[in-house]
């Protein structure tokens, strides 16, 4: 059975309601909170599929990379986007690196907050958070 979203106009309340396909357009629908049935019908996330050569050409916009020596929140953003496009899973490290870029910290100080966690990216021989 779909699941279709509603919010109540009198308590603004959202709630969902199971119903077949039939009963949709036939069936009173009821505020689950207040009991009104003033309501209003929410139209639920839509997505879209696009090819991986799609979103990559989205990812290699130069556009997308103005200000990333400046400002390590949109780093972080654009390597949470990336990451999220590739599909894959790349470890707590990278998730860290992320985290400590959105709260606005410098690649140079999570080198010297996480010393260690160059290693993580650069192999034995360490790395350098810069060159990713």
């Amino acid at each position: 059975m779909p699941d279709y979203q509603y919010r109540c106009l009198d308590c603004k309340k959202r709630f969902d309601v199971f119903m077949t396909y039939s009963e949709y357009g036939t069936r009173n629908v009821q505020c689950k909170h207040c009991g009104s049935e003033n309501v209003e019908r929410r139209i639920g996330r839509i997505r879209f599929a696009r090819s991986e050569e799609s979103r990559l050409e989205s990812l290699a916009d130069p556009g997308n990379l103005d200000g990333l020596d400046e400002d390590p929140r949109a780093l972080g953003r654009m390597m949470r986007q990336m990451s999220g496009e590739m599909g894959e899973e790349l470890g707590p490290e990278f998730d860290e690196v992320v985290n400590r870029l959105e709260a606005g910290q410098s690649p140079e100080e999570i080198e010297k907050a996480v010393p260690d966690l160059g290693e993580a990216f650069g192999g034995a021989g360490g790395g350098d958070l810069d060159d990713f």
